[in-house]
């Protein structure tokens, strides 16, 4: 018997994401951002409950400012003292690791798969994911986006806006799209 849908895209390899499993791992998901987008903040506390149940990991004293959307959540990990600004958005289909202190700016991205070029396998849901990795106490600017397969290490900086396609260093600045490093004046 063949790989389920599910199994080949947590082994990142290409697979259809219109699947009867896949659609209902993502309608969970909706369910938890939803109530976690409503709830009255006092009531909701850092992280709504089934969104926290829904994730693989939730450090100590992390916080996601609503609205927030993902696509499964259950491949999202956060360290302790994670925080999510407003508008935050991560298509985890492949794991999102988040390390501790780290804190994402309002309208941040984070895009885990990515589509067929052929356009007949794009319409039949063709696609491959790749993991993201952020270390801790990164600090990523408003409107970022991350795309699959980047790490980005310890205490680095990405510029608001940017799009980050690559690896960053620890310690590093990035700016711009495609984000680089900020040069040295």
């Amino acid at each position: 018997m063949g790989r389920s849908e599910r199994q080949k895209m947590a082994a990142g390899e290409w697979y259809r994401c219109l699947d009867p499993e896949l659609d209902a791992l993502r309608a969970l998901a909706r369910e938890a951002v939803h109530q976690h987008n409503t709830m009255p903040p006092g009531e909701r506390g850092g992280i709504g409950p089934a969104l926290s149940m829904l994730f693989a990991n939730v450090g100590e004293g992390a916080f996601i400012e609503a609205p927030f959307h993902c696509s499964y959540g259950m491949n999202i990990s956060l360290g302790p003292r994670v925080y999510f600004n407003a508008g935050c958005t991560i298509l985890d289909n492949a794991p999102v690791r988040i390390g501790g202190g780290s804190m994402l700016g309002p309208g941040v991205h984070i895009y885990c798969a990515e589509h067929h070029k052929d356009p007949v396998q794009r319409r039949a849901g063709l696609e491959i994911t790749r993991p993201v990795e952020i270390g801790r106490d990164v600090w990523i600017g408003g409107g970022a986006i991350i795309l699959g397969g980047v790490t980005i290490g310890d205490g680095a900086i990405v510029g608001a806006g940017a799009v980050v396609t690559k690896d960053v260093a620890a310690g590093t600045t990035v700016i711009g799209n495609p984000a680089r490093a900020l040069l040295a004046k």
